[in-house]
């Protein structure tokens, strides 16, 4: 049985738009600035901000390869003495795989400059019962960070049905056969389902990566068991952002930036903070997102060319 998150090709990402659109129901409110700013980079909105909260696929990175000149870029807003944190949906790495990631590709994050959507969704297990979890994630990063007595859902129907609860963490594992296990499991007896990156999609080397959100909404949809979500654009994230970003700044002194409409600029904004789309890789690889942000509503107070 071959496993692995699908690619979809670049001429695709109208159909992951397209995706996005049809889960709007479920995804919060955004605010609704004027309109949007055209700019080259982030230093060119710099004297705007205190604050980046920078998303990571299409931001810092495409895959494993680090976006040309992003590196010395948050060099330099550092050095002007601006605050920079990575807020990532990469729900399916443990944090020392993130950090030794940053650190390959180039940059110097510390820990606490760190906001992972695994943090938001972990943090909020408290306000759920113990439980034999069965998770959606990739065994080759173990049991890291993970609660005791999760098991990996892989190919075995029964480790589904003894599972008292779900946690989708990553998709790199997951195919469409063990899609229809958990489908089939909730069928039978429904239970809680959190999900740690509610990204539909992913931009990879060879196009965009089928996402942990893109299954979790298919199984809402199935089942009608409503997933609770922990990552950008929902608020647990932002909520654990802000107890990093530094005491005093006020909402609008910060920006999220993103490749991303409905998941980054949309939940940037319905935090409160200003946003920042990137057009030139991504998501939107190059492409002009007019049309995008006119058919969704969604607003990012700016356009930029490249991070």
């Amino acid at each position: 049985m071959s496993t692995g998150s699908a690619i979809l090709e670049g001429a695709d990402t109208a159909v992951a738009f397209s995706e996005y659109e049809s889960i709007r129901h479920r995804l919060p409110a955004p605010r609704a600035p004027a309109g949007s700013e055209r700019a080259q980079d982030l230093d060119a909105i710099a004297e705007h901000f205190d604050v980046f909260l920078l998303d990571a696929f299409g931001v810092l990175n495409i895959g494993e390869t680090a976006i040309p000149g992003v590196v010395d870029r948050v060099n330099g807003l550092r050095q002007r003495g601006k605050q920079v944190l990575v807020v990532t949906n990469a729900a399916g790495y443990p944090s020392s795989v993130l950090q030794e990631r940053y650190r390959r590709l180039g940059y110097s994050f510390d820990t606490r400059d760190v906001v992972s959507s695994r943090m938001a969704l972990l943090g909020g297990l408290s306000d759920h019962a113990h439980r034999k979890w069965g998770m959606v994630a990739a065994p080759k990063f173990g049991h890291e960070e993970l609660p005791e007595g999760a098991i990996f859902l892989e190919d075995d129907p029964a480790a589904y049905a003894e599972a008292e609860g779900f946690l989708m963490l990553g998709a790199s594992a997951w195919s469409e056969p063990r899609q229809s296990l958990l489908e089939q499991a909730l069928r039978q007896n429904p239970r809680d389902i959190l999900v740690g990156n509610p990204d539909l999609v992913a931009p990879v080397e060879s196009g965009l990566s089928r996402e942990p959100g893109h299954y979790a909404h298919r199984l809402a949809s199935a089942t009608g068991v409503e997933p609770v979500f922990y990552g950008k654009p929902f608020p647990a994230i932002f909520d654990l952002a802000r107890q990093r970003i530094r005491p005093g700044t006020p909402d609008h002194r910060v920006v999220m930036v993103g490749d991303t409409l409905h998941t980054d600029i949309l939940g940037g904004s319905a935090a409160g903070f200003r946003t920042a789309l990137i057009k030139g890789y991504g998501f939107f690889d190059g492409s002009d997102p007019d049309s995008a942000i006119e058919t969704s509503g969604i607003i990012p107070d700016f356009i930029l060319d490249r991070p």
